[in-house]
């Protein structure tokens, strides 16, 4: 028996697991225990592939191949395709970028035909890339035969299904409005030129001072859900912090809040007056003990 480890590192248990995994085929042997299993489909909504994957295209794949692992825990045949998108404005914008064009007449003088295959290597080349990566965070798909729209076969199968449509009545012409690059000299999604603006929830919070009688760190947060876990306070270690000694409803507190926004913040929390009785920066801060103000509320989080 392996002896347990005086320390946890996560990336040696991670290789440790694909190399198990590759070394007796992990991936295939499960499909092939559930193949007279109930069919379960999944085709994988491909990712571009134009570089490493981030944190967007991991955490997709990651929840697909949990529920694909579910499925496959309960006894149904996984029939799976993972799939690349290697057409369109994001690689050609890349492959520009790499080639070091300035406009579309760089790929004129360059020549077209040297350019979509400078694209097309480009993609598989990021494809293989990305493929070992997805592999690397423990997804299961089959990205040794994934589909791939650079294919001719992928290419003359939307060719035909284009064709069907017509053949059939379901395509019409006409005109409408569409959003234009000039600098890319295309069309573009409504997506690529649209943003909302959103409101988020934002508070105040004051976390009370251990040991200190009525006086308060004073936090700003967008993430008020984040507060039952929360561990620690931050500061910035030059700016400057004023303690307020501030009246509200006859009541007195000390608040220490960044000293440049200290009226603005209290005018927030209607207080009638206040005086800066202290500065201190952030660095001087820095250790200053608190409790949280859900403690009562989550004793767990007490000491």
């Amino acid at each position: 028996m392996k002896e347990v480890s005086e320390s946890y590192v996560p990336k040696n248990v991670e290789a440790e697991v694909r190399a198990y995994w590759e070394e007796n085929n992990t991936y295939r042997e499960t499909r092939k225990l559930r193949e007279a299993g109930k069919p379960w489909l999944f085709v994988d909504g491909p990712p571009y592939t134009t570089g490493y994957i981030h944190l967007g295209t991991a955490w997709n794949k990651i929840l697909k191949d949990a529920i694909i692992r579910y499925r496959s825990m309960t006894g149904r045949n996984i029939i799976e395709r993972a799939g690349y998108d290697m057409h369109g404005l994001p690689i050609e914008v890349k492959v520009e970028e790499k080639l070091g064009f300035k406009n579309k007449a760089d790929i004129e003088e360059y020549g077209v035909a040297k350019f979509i295959e400078e694209c097309r290597e480009f993609a598989l080349t990021h494809k293989d890339l990305m493929s070992d990566q997805f592999k690397e965070i423990g997804t299961w798909m089959d990205f040794d035969d994934p589909y791939q729209t650079v294919d001719k076969g992928y290419i003359e199968a939307a060719w035909y299904t284009l064709k069907k449509c017509a053949d059939k009545g379901y395509l019409e012409r006409g005109s409408r409005v569409v959003n234009w690059c000039p600098r890319c000299g295309t069309a573009i999604a409504d997506a690529e030129v649209e943003y909302a603006d959103e409101t988020d929830p934002s508070i105040f919070v004051k976390f009370p001072i251990e040991g200190a009688e009525n006086e308060y760190l004073v936090i700003w947060t967008t993430t008020p859900w984040t507060l039952p876990a929360n561990v620690a306070v931050a500061v910035g270690e030059e700016f400057v912090y004023a303690k307020c000694r501030a009246e509200k409803d006859g009541k007195t507190e000390d608040l220490w809040i960044a000293k440049d926004l200290a009226e603005q913040i209290l005018k927030y929390g209607k207080y009638q007056k206040f005086d800066i009785i202290e500065t201190k920066t952030g660095a001087e801060l820095a250790g200053t003990k608190y409790v949280s103000p859900l403690a009562s509320q989550v004793p767990l989080q007490a000491g």
